[in-house]
């Protein structure tokens, strides 16, 4: 069921959400050649542990697309990994695409953001080129998030931008609603038709989450750990996301980074 915030709400929303954008733009700037992920999931853990009303959204969650429960405080996702990475005892590369998926609830609301970035010396061109794909597909997204659009709006055009740069569009997993949970109605796809779907209405809060992959749309599971989503052909993934409330002035972002 899809739920409407009031205004209150949407403001006791946002402090989850900058807490989240703050620890991704704290991320980024830390994470470097050498950084293990276990480095960056204890990071986060010692973020949520020290913020009165913080819980994390990840450890203990257990959907029907992974395998038993997550045990973990962050998603991160390491070059053909796109999605649902879990952090084991890797020591960055150069070079090295790294995406993060970070998920919080404070105060019983959640914030949901991600970012991808290249670690290192050795920013390959195509890696940057994919990176920036979703970052603009992202923002052409909210810019659609207007009210009395359609759902399908936002869904055309993060799929127009894909398009424009050529990369196929897995529409499996994407974007969807944000509230006292993490993942709620509607479902926001990454493609779709302009004009169609449900009518977008002040208090709706999405998460608008554009990811592709270089080569490919096809992803699988690994087996290892029973959450990672790889490319099937082993080909690169970047993944942006932002948690946005849409209000009778247009689409407001919660997850800031600034």
């Amino acid at each position: 069921m899809i739920e409407l915030k009031t205004k209150a709400e949407i403001e006791a929303m946002k402090p989850a959400g900058r807490f989240v954008g703050s620890i991704l733009k704290e991320l980024k700037e830390m994470t470097k050649v050498g950084t293990n992920l276990l480095e960056i999931d204890d990071f986060v853990r010692r973020q949520i542990e020290s913020r009165k009303g913080a819980e994390s959204c990840y450890v203990d969650y257990a959907p029907d697309f992974g395998t038993g429960p997550f045990a973990h405080y962050i998603c991160t996702s390491v070059n053909d990994a796109v999605l649902h990475g879990v952090p084991y005892d890797y020591a960055l590369k150069d070079g090295d695409l790294v995406s993060l998926d970070l998920a919080i609830s404070v105060d019983g609301w959640v914030g949901d953001s991600a970012i991808s970035f290249v670690v290192g010396k050795q920013q390959d061109p195509e890696d940057l080129r994919l990176i920036k794909c979703t970052e603009e597909a992202l923002e052409a997204g909210i810019a659609k998030a207007q009210p009395g659009n359609r759902l399908g709006d936002i869904s055309a055009a993060i799929g127009e931008v894909a398009h424009s740069y050529g990369y196929p569009i897995n529409l499996e997993f994407g974007g969807h609603g944000v509230g006292h949970i993490m993942h709620g109605d509607p479902h926001v796809p990454n493609d779709g038709r302009a004009n169609h779907g449900y009518r977008l209405r002040p208090g709706l809060v999405i998460a608008i989450e554009p990811w592709f992959l270089k080569t490919t749309d096809e992803i699988y599971q690994d087996q290892k750990d029973g959450w990672t989503l790889r490319s099937s052909d082993g080909s690169r993934g970047a993944h942006t996301e932002h948690t946005i409330a849409i209000t009778e002035n247009g689409p407001e972002i919660l997850t800031v980074r600034e």
